[in-house]
C-alpha cells in the first residue's frame, strides 16, 4: 500500500569551486599544465598575458600578498560567493601567480631517450621489405607489451589490420614477427617466455653448454621451470657442474626485453616533473615547487567593463552578453581559485609529510622511515584523508638522495620484541636481504624466514612473511633452490 509523508534529509552539495579544487588536486603537473591550456582556449575572460605594470593597470597579486588579504577580509571562497551584481570582483581576487616572488626555478626531468617503439621502427627502416610487409611489421611493433612481447595471436593481428584497411595472411604475419625477433634488444617480439629465451640462446655462438640450454628450454621447459634438476640431468645425461653451466648461461638472459629501452611517452615520457623540491641544508629542511610552464592567470579587465556597462542596459542582446559574460567570469573566478587552494594543500601535505619523517629526509636511510598511513597527515593537516589520497596519487618530490613517488613514504607498521612500532618497509628490506644471503643449494622456507626474522627483532607471522615475498616478488623455497 502506497504511503505518503514528509521526510527530512541533510545532503552535502559541493560547491562549483570545491569540484574543481578537488579535479586539480589530482592532476600531476604536467596533465595540469594541459588543464589549464584547455582553460584558456574554452573561456575567453582569463588572460594570461604579462601586465605592462603601469601605475594605472590592475595589479597581480602574489598568493602570499592573497592570503594576507584574506586574513584581514575574509577566505576567497567568500569573496567569491558573495559576488553580485553590484559587487564588481575586487582584483586581487582576478589573478594568481603559479609561484612566489623568488626567481623560478627550473624543474628537473629525467633524461628520455629513444623509445622502444622507436627503436623497432628505426631498425624495420634498414630492412628491404615492400610497403605492405612495411605495415604489416609495423603493427606488429604496435601490438608489442611493454616487456616486448606479442601476447595477439595471430587470427587476433589479421582482423585487427583488415579492420583499418590492411589485408594480410597468416603466413605473411608469421614472416613479419620473425623479422622483428631478428631486432635488437634480443628476444623481443616473444609469443611468451620461453620463446624469448630461445631467440636469445639462438643469436649466441654455439657451444655444448649453449646446445644443451636449447634443447632443455625446447623440450622440457616445464621441469625447467619447476627446478626439476635432477630430473633434467638424468634425462639429458649431464653432470652436476654441466647442469650448472647450463643454468648460468640461461640466467644471463634478459626476460623482459622490452625494458632494456626507455619508452620516451610510454609511449608517454618516463618523464618525471617533481611537484616538490626539498632541500635539506644546515639541519633545516626548504621545500619548494618548481616552476612549471602554467602562465599567470587573471580575469580580463576588458571583460569586467563589459559587464558593468552591459547589466544596466535594456537592450536584449546586451543583456544576453552581460549573462554570457557573468557566467564565464563566474567560471574563471572558480578555476583561479581552484588553482591557488590545490597549491596550497599540496604544500600543506607535503610540509605535514615532511614533519613527520624528518629523520628519514634528513639522511635517506630507509630504516628512518616512520609507519605511516594516510589518516595520520590528514589529521596534520585538516584536510579529508580523501583530500590526502588526491594529494599523493601520481605527483613526485625531488630530494638531496633521489627523486620519489609521495606513495613510497606511506607504510604500515607492526611491532618489534621492544614494543616499538616499525615500517612494514624495513621488513620487506630485511626479508629481502635474508633471502638475498641465504645458501640456495638449501634456501629458507617460510618458516625459517620467521624464525630468522624474530631473531632480528621483527614480530611477524609466516602469512605475513609470505605476503610479504609474494609482494617482493621472491618465489617459494623450492623454486630458489640452484644446483
Amino acid at each position: 500500500m502506497l504511503k505518503q509523508g514528509l521526510e527530512q534529509k541533510q545532503t552535502q552539495r559541493l560547491s562549483p569551486l570545491q569540484i574543481q579544487t578537488i579535479k586539480l588536486i589530482e592532476l600531476p603537473v604536467q596533465e595540469l599544465e594541459q588543464r589549464v591550456r584547455e582553460e584558456l582556449n574554452n573561456n575567453p575572460v582569463i588572460d594570461d598575458t604579462p601586465q605592462s605594470g603601469g601605475d594605472d593597470s590592475p595589479k597581480d597579486v602574489s598568493i602570499s600578498e592573497m592570503e594576507e588579504k584574506e586574513t584581514s577580509g575574509g577566505s576567497a571562497e567568500e569573496a567569491y560567493s558573495s559576488y553580485t551584481d553590484d559587487d564588481p570582483t575586487p582584483y586581487y581576487n582576478r589573478s594568481i601567480r603559479n609561484w612566489g616572488k623568488d626567481e623560478r626555478p627550473e624543474y628537473n626531468t629525467f633524461s628520455v631517450h629513444q623509445s622502444f617503439t622507436q627503436s623497432l621502427e628505426e631498425q624495420l627502416g634498414f630492412r628491404n621489405l615492400t610497403d605492405h610487409e612495411r605495415t604489416v611489421a609495423s603493427f606488429i611493433i604496435g601490438s608489442l607489451d611493454d616487456y616486448g612481447y606479442l601476447r595477439r595471436d595471430i587470427e587476433s593481428l589479421i582482423d585487427d589490420m583488415a579492420f583499418i584497411g590492411v589485408n594480410t595472411n597468416e603466413k605473411e604475419v608469421e614472416k613479419m614477427i620473425s623479422v622483428v625477433q631478428e631486432f635488437e634488444p634480443s628476444g623481443v617480439g616473444a609469443r611468451d617466455l620461453r620463446e624469448c629465451l630461445l631467440i636469445q640462446l639462438e643469436d649466441k655462438k654455439r657451444t655444448p653448454t649453449i646446445e644443451n640450454a636449447i634443447r632443455i628450454l625446447k623440450e622440457s621447459f616445464d621441469d625447467f621451470s619447476s627446478h626439476h634438476f635432477r630430473h633434467l640431468m638424468a634425462k639429458y645425461r649431464l653432470s652436476e657442474d654441466e647442469m650448472k653451466d647450463v643454468l648460468r648461461e640461461i640466467q644471463r638472459l634478459n626476460p623482459h626485453p622490452g625494458g632494456q629501452v626507455e619508452d620516451s611517452y610510454e609511449d608517454r615520457a618516463q618523464q618525471i616533473i617533481p611537484d616538490f623540491n626539498l632541500d635539506y641544508d644546515g639541519g633545516e629542511f626548504i621545500l619548494t615547487m618548481p616552476r612549471f610552464s602554467i602562465p599567470e592567470l587573471r580575469i580580463s579587465h576588458k571583460y569586467s567593463e563589459i559587464l558593468e556597462t552591459s547589466r544596466y542596459s535594456d537592450k536584449p542582446e546586451q543583456k544576453e552578453a552581460a549573462t554570457f559574460v557573468k557566467q564565464k567570469i563566474d567560471s574563471a573566478k572558480w578555476f583561479i581559485e581552484a588553482l591557488r587552494q590545490r597549491q596550497n594543500t599540496l604544500e600543506s601535505t607535503m610540509k605535514a609529510i615532511v614533519e613527520y619523517q624528518k629523520d628519514y629526509f634528513a639522511d635517506g636511510d630507509e630504516s628512518s622511515l616512520r609507519p605511516m598511513v594516510l589518516k595520520d597527515i590528514a589529521e596534520m593537516t585538516g584536510f579529508d584523508i580523501s583530500t590526502i589520497s588526491r594529494v599523493v596519487n601520481s605527483k613526485y618530490v625531488e630530494t638531496h638522495f633521489g627523486i620519489f613517488p609521495l606513495k613510497y613514504f606511506f607504510s604500515e607498521g607492526l611491532e618489534n620484541s621492544d614494543g616499538e612500532e616499525v615500517s612494514t618497509r624495513e621488513i620487506k628490506k630485511e626479508l629481502k636481504a635474508l633471502v638475498d644471503a641465504e645458501d640456495k643449494h638449501n634456501p629458507l622456507t617460510d618458516d625459517e624466514l620467521v624464525d630468522a626474522l624474530s631473531a632480528k627483532g621483527y614480530k611477524v607471522a609466516r602469512r605475513t612473511v609470505a605476503k610479504y615475498r609474494a609482494l617482493l616478488d621472491i618465489p617459494k623455497a623450492r623454486l630458489r633452490h640452484s644446483l
